[in-house]
């Protein structure tokens, strides 16, 4: 990246302040998210794989050995064992008194009393290679090798009640905590959070080995236990924490913004607006932020949104005009880990919530397509979290991505089946607002998969406020994926691919409808007019960075 050093410089001070992270916050302190570790056991046997928690104990299967193991979940040592029924133990479920234990070799389900040993039920699985089991509270999770679903079977035959999606590549393991379904995923190494009775992944995090194969809830906490290290770990289930932050790379950035006159006549003025980058949890700016053009004036929009302002007089034909800044940033991936039960009611919001359930000409809430879409999406459902998956959903199967130039309105949107980010955002915001659901949009300068890397289409998402939980970033158009695990990263986690410049309600005084930049000039004749924007991305020299930057790159624009 050039340095620029001829352009004049003005410094805006923007130090770094922890209070950065309770913008997603709600109050009560920092805490622990689910998925951090607490400590760590050695696994007892040479190839570890179910791992339950039954009688204040741990049990841990083991397929070389065909043993079931009681372990000391305070040292980590055998108290007892017992041997296998089948020859490959694989997953293991507590229910009923009984040790439940699928058996990959023989294909059949077996319950022991784990006092004696003795087998006390068993039939064969519905479905050949069972590898995890859960208990439900009445009934056994399964999943089979090459599966799409999770299966929920009658403890008694093995017969079929419902099904629920995996949610990525594999399953390895399965724990059920009274609410939720952990699905432990080898192939990701991630553990996936997902309600059984709406087949929606809430949240995930990493696993805290490389092959990961079986999961516990022992009521308090989560244990896993990975194959490759033979270690098991156990993790904090909820400690109240919502958000965590990742540190992942440090990069010089310069976002420049030119207006071209080419004439033939010249302009009599122009306006030119330049979002200074708002307080995030995804970067901290290290320094200060650089303006690359002297003559600005700081104003501040309704929203509370900076920019810097502009004016040039007689513009004439053949003149550019440019403007821009320039700062050091960190950059974070950002991940909630939003528990649907606790959102509060929509009757709980603060005043300052409630100022995103305007309307405004993008959104359009009162038009007849809004309101029949989120009848249609919404139904009766009361919890803000779930009535906000649901439009979220609804969104995913009636529209596709397509940049095809310029912002349409909500309602338009809808109809036409397809949209750019910015247009996804519209049409999430306004049913979430129509349906009561505080939201707003935010915009950014977007680091592109290489450290040093250019943008020149950046990036909207929108931000939705729920009681309890706060502030919580949903990319509608990153999240129109496949998969459950796709669908669920982008409600509710960013990349540490984003410099946020822009927070607001729709219909800024500074920034009208655009982002990071705006332009307005007035011609007395005949003035063609372009506009050129980029952000121009350099890895720190004095960082020990990777080659590239997040895998995947940034979400689609």
């Amino acid at each position: 990246m050039s340095s620029r050093s001829d352009l004049p410089r003005t410094q805006i001070t923007m130090p770094f302040v922890m209070a950065l992270l309770l913008l997603f916050l709600p109050t009560g302190g920092l805490r622990a998210v689910p998925g951090a570790r607490l400590r760590e056991l050695p696994a007892p046997s040479p190839c570890p794989t179910g791992l339950v928690w039954h009688g204040g104990k741990l049990w841990l299967a083991d397929h070389k050995t065909d043993a079931l193991m009681e372990l000391d979940p305070t040292s980590g040592k055998v108290t007892r064992s017992l041997r296998s029924p089948g020859r490959r133990p694989m997953g293991l479920a507590s229910g009923r008194g009984l040790l439940w234990n699928a058996d990959a070799a023989s294909g059949w389900i077996y319950g022991l009393d784990p006092a004696t040993g003795h087998t006390k039920a068993s039939f064969e699985s519905p479905r050949p290679y069972p590898i995890a089991l859960a208990w439900s509270g009445k009934a056994l999770w399964l999943y089979t090798r090459g599966a799409k679903n999770i299966h929920l079977i009658d403890a008694e035959d093995g017969t079929t009640m419902r099904s629920t999606p995996v949610p990525g590549t594999s399953v390895d393991g399965l724990a059920f905590d009274g609410r939720y379904l952990w699905i432990v995923d080898r192939i990701s190494d991630r553990v996936y959070v997902q309600d059984p009775g709406r087949d929606e992944v809430i949240f995930s995090f990493a696993t805290p080995g490389p092959h990961p194969t079986g999961i516990a809830f022992d009521g308090r906490s989560i244990w896993i236990v990975d194959y490759q290290q033979r270690r098991i770990a156990k993790l904090v289930h909820d400690d109240g924490q919502v958000v965590a932050r990742t540190s992942r790379h440090l990069l010089d950035v310069e976002h420049t913004f030119e207006l071209h006159n080419h004439g033939p006549d010249r302009l009599e003025r122009a306006d030119l607006f330049l979002a200074l980058p708002a307080r995030h949890p995804t970067f901290e700016l290290v320094g200060p932020l650089e303006l690359l053009a002297p003559g600005s004036k700081t104003v501040t929009d309704q929203w509370g949104q900076r920019a810097a302002h502009y004016v040039f007089d007689r513009v004439a034909s053949g003149a550019t005009l440019k403007v821009g800044w320039r700062a050091r940033a960190r950059l974070f991936e950002v991940s909630a880990f939003p528990y649907p039960h606790k959102v509060g009611p929509l009757g709980q919001l603060p005043a300052e919530a409630r100022r995103y359930l305007a309307d405004a000409d993008k959104y359009d809430l009162r038009h007849p397509a809004i309101q029949k879409a989120v009848r249609e999406a919404v139904g009766g459902e009361k919890n803000p979290y779930w009535a906000a998956r649901r439009i979220y959903r609804y969104i995913h199967k009636r529209m596709v991505y397509k940049l095809s130039g310029g912002w349409n309105a909500a309602p338009r949107v809808l109809a036409r089946g397809s949209g750019s980010c910015s247009e996804y955002s519209f049409v999430f915001i306004a049913m979430c607002r129509a349906a009561g659901i505080p939201a707003r949009y935010v915009g950014a300068v977007v680091l592109r998969k290489d450290l040093a890397s250019w943008d020149d289409v950046y990036h909207r998402w929108v931000e939705l406020y729920l009681p309890g939980l706060g502030w919580l970033p949903v990319d509608p158009s990153r999240g129109d994926k496949p998969t459950e695990a796709e669908r669920g990263d982008a409600f509710g986690n960013l990349t540490a691919d984003f410099l946020v410049t822009t927070q607001g309600g729709g219909g800024s005084s500074a920034l009208r409808w655009t982002y990071n930049h705006d332009a307005r000039w007035s011609c007395q004749g005949r003035c063609l007019v372009r506009d050129e924007s980029i952000a121009e991305w350099s890895p720190v020299k004095t960082q020990a960075s990777p080659a590239r930057g997040v895998a995947g790159g940034a979400p689609a624009p």
